[in-house]
């Protein structure tokens, strides 16, 4: 039986709507399909927890775009790529779209700079519309409350670990990414955001809470194999 095929998440789509530019026409080049649909795969295998898949598809999506001697869309690709790092809380930096900012777009320069915690307030506008939102809120002070509310579930997660980075997070919103990353079968970000409840919940003195979310983060770890006796 063949797995259904779930939609992509809004994050997603928009990051690969912008890389073969949805509302040129004729229609989309093939380099241009093949690179939506390989940055597709690869963050849906990076969410899942396949690294050897996400990492042959990033390339395979990269080697589309070089045809066409254009650096501001691989920027574009390696931004997607970080996003989906990002909500699995892969703090690190991005060095691959650093490589090419000189020829991003100032909208990839806004949301690279989002993704690292150093975004001008100036520069808001420039992001996709659930992250201005996010850090529209983050300024009023209401950040917390306006990612619950993201509905797309990567969109989501990106502006949590965002709020995680610049130390705004509560433990509601850390159950609101977990349950973003649970619902769309996660693993890594799932794995992470348990393990950083877990954490915290055991610095502040809650055994209970954290064996909870320890039995959570065991279970998506056995994948599904039966408990040893």
């Amino acid at each position: 039986m063949k797995r259904p095929i779930r939609p992509l998440p809004a994050l997603i789509l928009l990051s690969l709507c912008l890389l073969a530019g949805c509302a040129s026409r004729p229609p989309e080049p093939g380099w241009a399909l093949d690179a939506q649909a390989a940055a597709g795969r690869a963050t849906e295998a990076y969410l899942s927890g396949d690294t050897r898949v996400a990492d042959l598809e990033w390339s395979r999506a990269r080697a589309e775009v070089a045809r066409t001697g254009r650096p501001d869309l691989l920027a574009r690709v390696e931004l997607l790529r970080c996003a989906a790092q990002k909500a699995a809380l892969d703090l690190q930096a991005c060095p691959a779209f650093e490589a090419l900012r000189p020829d991003a777009a100032p909208p990839e320069r806004a949301y690279a700079d989002y993704l690292a915690g150093r975004l001008a307030p100036a520069d808001a506008a420039l992001l996709p519309p659930a992250q201005r939102q996010a850090a529209s809120a983050a300024q009023a002070g209401a950040g917390a409350i306006a990612i619950a509310g993201i509905e797309d579930p990567l969109s989501r997660l990106v502006a949590a670990a965002v709020a995680v980075q610049a130390g705004h997070a509560d433990d509601a919103l850390l159950a609101s990414a977990a349950e973003a990353a649970s619902a769309r079968g996660w693993r890594r970000p799932l794995l992470a955001w348990l393990g950083l409840r877990a954490r915290l919940a055991a610095e502040r003195g809650d055994g209970a809470g954290a064996a909870a979310l320890q039995r959570r983060i065991a279970l998506v770890e056995s994948q599904g194999a039966p408990p040893r006796r």
